[in-house]
């Protein structure tokens, strides 16, 4: 991110976390010595975890107190990359919709769909690959993933939380719930979702994902998610409202991912299933899952 156009302006924070074993000490090690050299923002703040706190919840309370520092934040992953105009993508959408109440958050990846769509573009709810947002939007996030499912089924929203039942967002949500799995992108996407407000993407992105390739946390082997970045300027100014031809693209690209390529938990997905589908008939919902 050192090559963004913005980066020699800009106060990065990293939060990197302690070992989870004895076995990942030594690369946590390396990981903390090569944090030493890094160069080419304004400011460099280096926060080290004492105590292992997993991915999910190294996120949280990195977001939480850097927006309660600077009121807003800019959040990468350190499998990511980005285009040289993500951060001044990122900076003017920022900036644009600030007082936008109904603005949740600025998502810098976006599906290598064919054809592209409008150069800049909302969908409801919110994301996790290269993103932004403000103190307004981050307190309204919801820990309790049950209390956000229940809502959800509540208000037969499955459908359209699942991109036209295209993506196991829902089962997804249940597994953490259930304390299967820590993920807190999904209470984020649903804490958007559910609060009706919406998040601004590109039409080509500004950020590629290089974690598919088995040694992350979360995702599996693949190439699907694969992008060419955008080397270009983006006009961030577009009418505040969801996307129908995008929402409807990603359900298309969604819908014909192979199966494996699915980011939710993998082996808990059938027993999830059968537990939404008994909640369901608990609470007389006809929406399919």
């Amino acid at each position: 991110m050192a090559e963004n156009l913005l980066a020699q302006e800009s106060e990065l924070y990293i939060y990197a976390d302690a070992a989870k074993n004895t076995e990942a000490q030594h690369e946590v090690n390396t990981l903390r010595d090569y944090l030493k050299d890094i160069r080419g923002f304004k400011t460099i703040h280096i926060r080290l975890r004492e105590n292992n706190l997993g991915v999910d919840e190294n996120i949280i309370q990195g977001v939480t107190e850097v927006i309660a520092e600077r009121g807003k934040a800019i959040v990468l992953e350190d499998d990511l990359v980005t285009s040289p105009w993500f951060l001044t993508y990122m900076n003017e959408a920022l900036n644009f919709y600030e007082n936008e109440p109904k603005v949740a958050s600025i998502h810098g990846y976006v599906y290598p769909l064919d054809p592209p769509l409008k150069e800049a573009f909302f969908l409801k709810g919110a994301d996790c690959w290269g993103w932004a947002t403000w103190k307004r939007a981050w307190d309204l996030f919801e820990r309790d993933g049950q209390l956000l499912l229940d809502q959800i089924l509540q208000r037969g929203l499955q459908q359209e939380f699942e991109f036209e039942g295209t993506y196991p967002y829902l089962r997804a949500l249940a597994e953490q719930a259930a304390g299967n799995t820590k993920e807190w992108d999904i209470r984020w996407y649903a804490t958007a979702f559910l609060a009706d407000m919406v998040t601004l993407y590109p039409g080509q992105s500004l950020v590629s994902n290089i974690g598919h390739d088995s040694s992350g946390t979360h995702c599996a082997a693949s190439t699907v998610y694969d992008v060419e970045l955008r080397q270009t300027h983006v006009n961030v100014e577009t009418a505040v409202k969801p996307d129908r031809e995008a929402y409807l693209a990603f359900a298309d690209f969604l819908r014909n991912l192979p199966s494996n390529q699915a980011s939710a938990p993998k082996g808990l997905l059938s027993r999830s299933f059968k537990k939404l589908k008994t909640m369901l008939r608990s609470k007389g919902s006809t929406k399919p899952v």
